[in-house]
């Protein structure tokens, strides 16, 4: 039997370091080749790293949150053979977190002495579904959930996003949580509380918002827009579009009057360097798309919505939020936007306050559709109502050009057919 060490490889260019996500395997366990071991995070994007060799693990080194560097030992794993500690010790590099240095490890016939010192990894505290959300969970662990009668829906998960793993089944049933046909109690006190680790891409979003509330001075501005005629234009071109053209949503109309508008209010399409001093307005639109994913708020962006017409905007639309909501959007794609929309789409209630994407100074955020009655000609009539929120850096943006920049925004939205003339 040999020691295997398993070091965490080059995530990315000019990548240096990454932060532990989650594990997905304990002290102890057998894995199997290409098993999913850790995730790990780098720039927002989330790695899944697959071990490349079966065998028993015998220590984790790093808890979520820690930084591991690359080259970095994050796992050793007893082996059939050699393995490659006996090799590969002299030059090992401690992870970040962990700079103390490392005992050398006994031959293979003693491999049990390498795993004294091993300490199992903190479990980080469980997440429990949203309310009416379908259950993550792997094909095993749902068959075994439907063996032990257990409902997945009621069992917090401690993997990535809330994933119930075997580990949360076996803590579930141990407190008495799982049996056949059993739903959730009515009128029962509950105590206690659950300690989430604020770790990952969670972590780096915190962060983002501290930084963008505490250096930005927001100025909020927020206009109901009649949608009547959009809603009306939008619905006849969904319904004569062509096979191969993407549905329709407000979102495209949105980001081509922004283009249409921008270039007489260049202060807004801009980034503000506040430690240089330096505002860097940007002739190209690159607009973010906050976009809500399993793991946290991301903002992927679409490149040059100037030169996109309605329909490869909606294109574009999904294909980088589809990236982002599967993780597998490149560092460009999340990068780079100069302006950013913020919808909740049915859900967009009656106003918002959204928070500026630093360093950009700018964020709209457009609200729910709702049949209204509204005054017109003196006549009650009920219309399409939308109200349109958002956000400016005040540093840069006095109230009165953001208010004339809305207003540019709204008469485009009302009269539909100016979005489409030079």
């Amino acid at each position: 039997m040999g020691i295997y060490q398993f070091r965490l490889p080059d995530v990315g260019e000019g990548t240096a370091e990454a932060e532990i996500v989650a594990w997905h395997v304990r002290v102890g366990d057998v894995v199997h080749e290409d098993q999913n071991l850790v995730d790990v995070m780098t720039d927002k994007a989330t790695v899944e790293m697959p071990v490349p060799i079966s065998g028993k693990v015998l220590a984790l080194h790093g808890e979520p949150g820690d930084m591991a560097a690359v080259g970095g030992v994050l796992a050793e794993i007893e082996v059939e053979g050699e393995g490659n500690a006996r090799a590969a010790r002299p030059a090992a590099a401690a992870p970040v977190a962990k700079p103390e240095p490392k005992p050398a490890p006994a031959p293979a016939a003693k491999a049990e002495a390498v795993s004294k010192p091993v300490v199992a990894p903190q479990p980080v505290a469980p997440l429990r579904p949203k309310t009416g959300a379908k259950p993550l969970a792997s094909p095993a662990v749902r068959a075994r959930a439907d063996e032990l009668g257990i409902k997945l829906q009621y069992v917090p998960g401690s993997g990535p996003a809330g994933r119930v793993t075997h580990s949360d089944l076996d803590a579930y049933a141990q407190h008495g949580g799982g049996s056949i046909g059993s739903a959730a109690p009515a009128y029962v006190a509950r105590d206690g509380t659950d300690d989430v680790k604020v770790i990952g891409l969670r972590r780096r979003i915190a962060e983002k918002m501290q930084d963008a509330k505490r250096r930005i001075p927001h100025y909020a501005y927020i206009d109901e827009v009649d949608m009547t005629e959009l809603e009306s234009l939008r619905v006849y071109l969904n319904a004569t579009k062509k096979a191969d053209q993407p549905k329709l949503n407000v979102l495209p109309f949105l980001m081509r009057a922004l283009v249409k508008v921008l270039p007489e209010f260049p202060e807004i399409n801009a980034r503000f360097d506040d430690d240089a001093g330096v505002v860097h307005r940007h002739h190209a639109v690159h607009i973010g798309i906050a976009t809500q994913t399993g793991n946290g708020l991301i903002v992927p962006v679409v490149k040059h919505a100037e030169a996109r017409d309605i329909w490869d905007s909606a294109r574009e639309v999904a294909r980088v939020a589809t990236a982002a909501r599967e993780n597998k959007a490149a560092k460009d794609e999340l990068s780079g936007s100069t302006i950013t929309i913020t919808s909740l789409g049915a859900l967009g209630g009656i106003a918002t306050t959204p928070v500026i994407n630093y360093p950009e100074v700018a964020i709209i955020g457009p609200n729910a559709i709702i049949d209204r009655p509204v005054v017109r000609d003196g006549q009650i009539v009920v219309r399409k109502m939308m109200n349109l929120s958002s956000s400016f850096d005040h540093r840069v943006v006095d109230g009165f050009d953001a208010a004339q920049f809305i207003q540019r925004i709204k008469g485009l939205l009302e009269h539909p057919a100016a979005i489409f003339l030079d």
